[in-house]
């Protein structure tokens, strides 16, 4: 069984955004002339980020010699498996229910380990989002109150009120940009850059 980095990721923004929603000041009153609309992905702005790319990197190489353990053990499990079924019939009573203690008791710690450090990486996932959309967040307001903006939608949430938007009112580039000034942290390196859905959280199967 795998677990998708990308879930870890969905549930980290949306968290992150409903807090952001909960501590945001409310909207001023609209003003009587017409209004200046812009969208943005705001997740996808949040893990663009040169920062937000450093730190999916850090928490991919934190976890990355659980994830080694956690496939050495699904190895041997997968050995112990093939095995009993292999030798099953030529095996003794006893040495038959021996394997299959054996084989029952290291799927537990397998079971235990691999929710362990899914639980782990998901929480350091949700951590690190959080903290980094209120940044962006902050940024975005500052640009839209800059720009004129009355109205910012988000892209990123189905079932949104976004159904047809110009590339025209498209900002999320415009954030991107804007928070990596301001933050000063470097481009990744090209060879080290996470793809658009990244990395994967320690689980063997």
């Amino acid at each position: 069984m795998k677990h998708p980095h990308s879930l870890a990721v969905a549930l980290a923004l949306g968290f992150a955004l409903s807090a952001s929603a909960q501590t945001s000041p409310a909207p001023a009153a609209p003003s009587a002339g017409p209004s200046k609309i812009a969208t943005i992905a705001f997740q996808l702005a949040v893990a663009q980020t040169n920062e937000g790319q450093r730190n999916f990197a850090e928490i991919q190489k934190k976890y990355e010699p659980k994830r080694q353990q956690l496939k050495a053990l699904n190895d041997e499990l997968e050995a112990l498996t093939k095995k009993l079924q292999a030798q099953g019939a030529t095996l003794s009573d006893v040495e038959r229910a021996n394997l299959a203690r054996t084989l029952d008791e290291k799927k537990k710690s397998f079971d235990r380990s691999s929710e362990d450090a899914k639980n782990d990486f998901q929480g350091d996932m949700q951590e690190m989002i959080t903290g980094l959309s209120s940044k962006v967040y902050d940024v975005l307001s500052s640009y839209a109150e800059k720009q004129g903006y009355t109205v910012v939608l988000d892209e990123s949430q189905q079932g949104g009120p976004v159904l047809i938007a110009s590339p025209k009112t498209d900002i999320t580039k415009a954030i991107i940009d804007a928070y990596n000034l301001k933050s000063g942290v470097p481009a990744p390196p090209a060879a080290t850059r996470p793809a658009s859905q990244p990395a994967k959280p320690p689980a063997a199967h």
